[in-house]
């Protein structure tokens, strides 16, 4: 291989996964990374968070752990994968990035390649990225080469991983991009495709997470229709999928978390606001996609009236925080804006999620709902899943919200149990 020296900038739920791939086939791994206590389980061949695939794999390659930004000179490659928030306002947050970049061209030698991996608009690279190197003194295509290859993770996902994945690569000059392309041939077990140019890179992942919000928010809104008509969404949705072409099932929910869905679009919004375009439907997806957590918690009222019962002063509980199943993930996650709103009303909230026990405010699915008068099912864990209306009518749980639409409706109704789903 010509390039035999990898630094992955930044170990989370991409760098992490990516590093070990990168080890698994022979390469000399670097990860970057300021949390120390991370460093550490890294270095004992232990993940920092819950995922099955990884759990596997550290183990058995060797990754030098590292937050000494000298332990990070003179790489072949420099695989950037920090965070691309939003603010409160839900402007693009580019410090990681920049910071990130600042770094990697204060340390590393002439001849290396970088690959930005970290979600971005178009543009960001040739604008934001390239500036910094070209600052430090290196130029684009004689002294190094400057690549985007949007990440593409799926955590909890028992199929696809950053080790089998597609990938999509682009680059300012044709030598970059031919290089970047031999690299991720050389640890992705799955089709490279090249792009014409860089922004065109950026621009794949903006679409593949804008397609998804504007999906879900399509179905979102359909549910709280439906829901008025007493028709249930899902059975619709299931009835639609038996189409054998031109659909795609999406499914509603209390809300959209993660790094990704409920992210991205804001970057196309403001990038579109540089050259005067208003996204009109991107920022209506993002409108409903935020307002379902909220929804979720007047549904939950809508149904206490039919015992007299008000959300203040109610113990309700809250079962799931991740905004996904089967992973330790809260970023986004709507069951947090859930659990705030029911606190801003009075509730007295009770939490469990088994993937993060340092919010839970029980141990066991059991006390939840034997100290619980209603509930609310955020996250659709397969421990959560697998309670049965005898366990609500036998803790005298009287009001259900299933917010993932997981729980058999039928029998819990049948056992005397109030419950809604998000459309039905």
């Amino acid at each position: 291989m010509q390039d035999k020296k990898v630094c992955v900038v930044g170990l989370g739920y991409v760098g992490l996964p990516l590093a070990a791939v990168c080890a698994s086939k022979g390469y000399e791994v670097t990860g970057f990374d300021t949390d120390e206590k991370k460093l550490e389980k890294i270095k004992a061949g232990k993940s920092p968070f819950r995922e099955e695939f990884l759990e596997e794999l550290l183990p058995k390659v060797k990754i030098k752990a590292a937050h000494d930004i000298n332990d990070i000179k003179n790489q072949d490659i420099y695989l950037i994968c920090v965070p691309t928030p939003v603010d409160e306002k839900y402007l693009p947050d580019l410090s990681p990035v920049i910071g990130a970049s600042q770094m990697v061209a204060e340390n590393m030698s002439k001849g290396a390649l970088v690959v930005l991996e970290s979600t971005v608009n178009p543009g960001v690279s040739e604008d934001v990225v390239l500036p910094i190197f070209e600052k430090a003194g290196f130029q684009i295509g004689k002294d190094f080469h400057l690549s985007h290859c949007p990440e593409r993770v799926n955590p909890g996902d028992p199929k696809w991983n950053v080790g089998n994945i597609p990938r999509v690569v682009g680059s300012i000059e044709e030598e970059g991009l031919r290089r970047t392309k031999e690299f991720y041939k050389s640890i992705v077990d799955a089709e490279i495709m090249a792009m014409e140019s860089i922004r065109e890179a950026e621009a794949v992942k903006i679409l593949e997470n804008s397609f998804r919000d504007v999906n879900i928010a399509f179905v979102n809104e359909l549910a709280m229709s439906l829901s008025k008509l007493g028709i249930d969404v899902t059975n619709v949705i299931k009835g639609a999928s038996t189409k054998p072409y031109a659909f795609m099932a999406h499914w509603p929910s209390c809300g959209v978390g993660g790094h990704c869905i409920p992210v991205d679009p804001y970057y196309m919004i403001e990038k579109g606001k540089e050259y005067n375009f208003d996204h009109k439907f991107l920022k209506t997806a993002r409108n409903i996609n935020n307002h379902m957590p909220f929804y979720t918690v007047e549904l939950l009222q809508d149904l206490l009236n039919n015992i007299e019962k008000n959300i203040k002063g109610a113990k309700i509980g809250v079962l799931g925080v991740s905004y996904k199943a089967n992973v330790g993930d809260l970023r986004e996650s709507p069951a947090l804006v859930i659990i705030e709103d029911l606190k801003n009303r009075g509730a007295e909230v009770i939490i469990y999620d088994p993937y993060i026990p340092q919010l839970s405010t029980v141990e066991s699915v059991e006390k939840l709902l034997a100290d619980s008068e209603a509930v609310i099912l955020a996250t659709n864990h397969k421990e959560l899943e697998a309670i049965t209306a005898d366990d609500f009518a036998r803790n005298n749980v009287r009001v259900v919200v299933d917010g993932k639409n997981c729980l058999d409706k039928k029998t819990i109704r049948a056992r005397g149990v109030i419950y809604a789903g998000i459309g039905r």
